[in-house]
């Protein structure tokens, strides 16, 4: 799967688990919508359950992701994601730092990284990142400990300066998502404006033909 990155980030939407914004949905429940609507992407992302509710999560969903062809990627929890099989990791900048992930994980699986400037961009290649997170774009609720928006500058700059994969994420939503694709963005993280919406696959579709058609 690592060598198709670029292949799955080009005019991609990259759908993020948040099982408290989806509607009384449980994450299966999601990603069975999410990979029937053709999302090509998936992380699981869930910062405050239990280590083995989170293993029998992330074990499920590779099961259903691998069928379907979907790249999984599991953030943080890089132990998680080397024992159920997921196609990548992703990590923060405070984080364990690449090149000990590459270690762990071997030279098979993707790791992408969180980037708040264009030195954090550039660096992330430097030291080997297969994708790099760019924002968050606007302010956003979905993430706790979210840094201040660093804006549409910030991504033109990655779109122009930066060789390896993107992926624009934070505060994205369907009235603002033109204005992410216009400033350079083939590839648009969503969180709650998909697993919060009353109908995931009708999101699903409208967005991806913006998406499409940009």
């Amino acid at each position: 799967m690592r060598d198709k990155v670029k292949d799955f980030f080009n005019k991609e939407l990259y759908c993020i688990t948040s099982e408290e914004h989806s509607k009384g949905r449980n994450n299966i429940e999601v990603v069975k919508e999410l990979i029937d609507a053709g999302v090509k992407i998936i992380q699981y992302r869930e910062k405050d359950k239990k280590a083995l509710y989170k293993y029998k999560e992330c074990k499920e969903i590779r099961k259903l992701t691998k069928e379907a062809d979907v790249m999984f990627i599991v953030n943080d929890n890089i132990d998680i994601a080397i024992s159920v099989g997921a196609d990548g990791v992703h990590i923060g900048q405070e984080d364990m730092p690449i090149e000990k992930v590459r270690e762990l994980v071997g030279n098979d699986m993707i790791i992408g990284l969180s980037t708040h400037c264009i030195e954090e961009a550039h660096n992330a290649v430097l030291r080997g990142a297969d994708y790099i997170g760019v924002g968050p774009i606007f302010s956003t609720n979905t993430k706790k400990d979210a840094c201040a928006p660093v804006g549409l500058k910030y991504l033109n700059s990655v779109s122009q300066n930066i060789s390896i994969p993107f992926v624009a994420i934070g505060g994205i939503k369907k009235h603002n998502i033109i204005e992410v694709l216009s400033n350079g963005a083939s590839c648009v993280a969503m969180i709650s404006e998909i697993v919060g919406a009353n109908d995931i696959k009708e999101q699903v579709k409208n967005i991806k033909n913006i998406i499409t058609e940009s």
